[in-house]
């Protein structure tokens, strides 16, 4: 039991110090590359991703930017956007 410990012990500290350096480096990272590894460490936890809805989104994602192109839809500022996504959260 008493070997158990020390190896729980040993590897508690090694993590710890291995996340701190993980969390430091991140956060030298653009913002493009923290979403880069977000997207990849999500995928790691859930790998339940279907492939199919993500080809739908991107689909749909190019069906709005080509509406938006033709003046068919008008764009809104991010802040606006946000301000009434949290509204309605409320």
């Amino acid at each position: 039991m008493l070997a158990v410990n020390l190896v729980a012990s040993y590897n508690a500290k090694y993590m710890s110090t291995l996340f701190d350096e993980l969390e430091k480096q991140t956060r030298l990272l653009t913002p493009q590359e923290k979403a880069t590894l977000a997207r990849i460490l999500i995928e790691e936890l859930d790998p339940s991703t279907d492939t199919e809805v993500e080809q739908i989104w991107i689909a749909e994602a190019q069906r709005r930017y080509q509406a938006y192109l033709k003046g068919e839809i008008e764009s809104l500022a991010g802040d606006e956007v946000m301000s009434r996504a949290r509204s309605r959260l409320k």
